[in-house]
């Protein structure tokens, strides 16, 4: 970890809020369901012909959902998106091309923020982007035994976990604990109790990546 590390002790699940404080929100506009069925079906180089036989609809119809003629069913939406190959929620988001800035930071190894508390070593990646939809840092890990945590850490959303090197223990407040080692991960709905402890003689590091939304 770099020398220039903070000596202050967040609580649990801090950085998550800390992240969360810096974005911002923003109302989208209605969405054109026609014209976003004919984008995305652009985006795959199809015909209309094609994207209907891919959906399993007549040509005809995908044409009036196009046109904005035709409110599809649940069942027709269900078919564009399977056809498609996304959700059907993805259907109904709008999107964002006046805000497409190709956005991109490079975190240099050591150059991550430092944050210390009792039981981690933080160093928190891409930084630079104060707007963003995932948290994600490099962790040393202290603890060796769930007694050094101020009970569970818990916070919104979902979390991402990789064993960079040595051996942890992954503790959850609803399932057995799992033996990690390196190159091992998990993925886990943050809100449950969690907690990481080192197994190995040396501090084992982890990659988190906690989604912000």
């Amino acid at each position: 970890m770099p020398g220039t590390m903070s000596t202050t002790t967040p609580r649990p699940g801090s950085l998550i809020r800390i992240a969360r404080e810096n974005g911002t929100s923003e109302t989208a506009p209605p969405l054109d369901l026609g014209a976003r069925v004919r984008d995305l079906r652009r985006a795959q180089g199809w015909t209309l012909e094609q994207a209907a036989r891919q959906a399993g609809l007549a040509r005809s119809t995908l044409s009036k959902i196009e046109n904005g003629q035709m409110s599809p069913t649940y069942d027709a939406l269900k078919k564009l998106a399977q056809g498609l190959g996304i959700s059907v929620p993805q259907l109904f988001t709008p999107p964002r091309r006046d805000q497409v800035m190709g956005r991109m930071v490079t975190t240099r190894s050591g150059e991550g923020k430092a944050q210390i508390t009792a039981t981690y070593e933080h160093e928190l990646l891409a930084e630079a982007l104060k707007v963003k939809k995932m948290l994600p840092y490099r962790a040393r890990v202290r603890a060796r035994a769930f007694e050094e945590f101020d009970g569970w850490v818990r916070h919104d959303g979902e979390e991402f976990l990789y064993v960079l090197t040595g051996t942890i223990r992954l503790l959850t407040e609803f399932y057995e604990p799992v033996e990690m080692k390196r190159g091992d991960s998990a993925y886990y709905d943050a809100a449950m109790g969690h907690n990481v402890i080192s197994t190995s003689p040396e501090d084992a590091t982890i990659l988190w990546v906690t989604s912000l939304d």
